[in-house]
């Protein structure tokens, strides 16, 4: 009788300690993810190693790793011998990508509309009820909590597994922006009126109705577009305000 070989201890052991080291620095690249999509790691922020190993208790060698992983996602620049910084688009680039986004969301709205499941419907009414006690709020971080989940709710209601994981990692890749623009004014307000309609559009099955109404929400065109720029530009002189106070209280030496 053959019995199963057993991995050396030191072996295991060797595997264990990988497995948990991965584990860290997965979790501390949902941590840095999480705060530049908050902005406070704005974009174009230098992230230095050292400041954040001490700020997260961890050593740099997984720290370096989540880093890596963030600007495989886009969502950071590794530059040689200068470390990373939060990524920066053009607004030509952004605009771009908010196309490319609306195009996602419009086909996932398309296949969701003829595809969801009665249980698929639950979890995108669930999310919009959320959404709803947050914009009653006027809680913009609330908001976008239960707005991503509305959305991940209508990737998986397309039941195309490939689809889904594209719009998700452009979903990622953009999260920054989409979350500054619920803090312009009313924003939240129209946000959730436009859910409203494409809940609507969803439920009666209308693919190409509610491939639209999708398309046309994410789209950032004319005003949005421009208070979404002016955001962005209040981030940009306030990090450059901090930077200029750093520099006076604790100048180089």
């Amino acid at each position: 009788m053959q019995t199963k070989p057993i991995i050396p201890f030191v072996e295991f052991a060797v595997r264990l300690m990988k497995t948990k080291h991965q584990t860290r620095a997965e979790k501390l690249r949902e941590t840095i993810e999480e705060n530049i999509a908050t902005g406070a790691f704005a974009p174009g922020m230098h992230l230095d190693e050292t400041e954040l190993a001490q700020r997260f208790g961890v050593s740099r060698t997984p720290l370096r790793e989540a880093l890596i992983q963030l600007s495989s996602m886009g969502i950071t620049v590794m530059r040689p011998r200068r470390g990373a910084i939060v990524a920066e688009v053009t607004p030509q680039r952004l605009l771009e990508m908010f196309e490319v986004m609306a195009e996602l969301e419009a086909m996932c709205g398309r296949l969701a509309a003829r595809r969801m499941s009665p249980a698929d419907q639950s979890v995108l009414m669930s999310a919009h009820n959320a959404c709803e006690l947050a914009c009653i709020a006027d809680n913009p971080d609330a908001y976008y909590r239960e707005n991503e989940k509305f959305h991940h709710a209508i990737y998986a209601g397309s039941h195309s597994g490939f689809l889904e994981e594209q719009s998700i990692a452009m979903h990622r890749r953009l999260r920054p922006y989409r979350r500054l623009q619920l803090r312009v004014r009313n924003r939240l307000a129209a946000s959730f009126a436009e859910h409203g309609r494409i809940v609507e559009a969803l439920l009666a099955g209308d693919a190409n109705l509610a491939s639209e109404r999708l398309r046309q929400h994410i789209l950032v065109q004319g005003e949005r577009f421009t208070d979404l720029l002016a955001s962005l530009a209040s981030l940009r002189a306030k990090r450059e305000a901090d930077a200029s106070e750093r520099a006076i209280l604790y100048p180089a030496t």
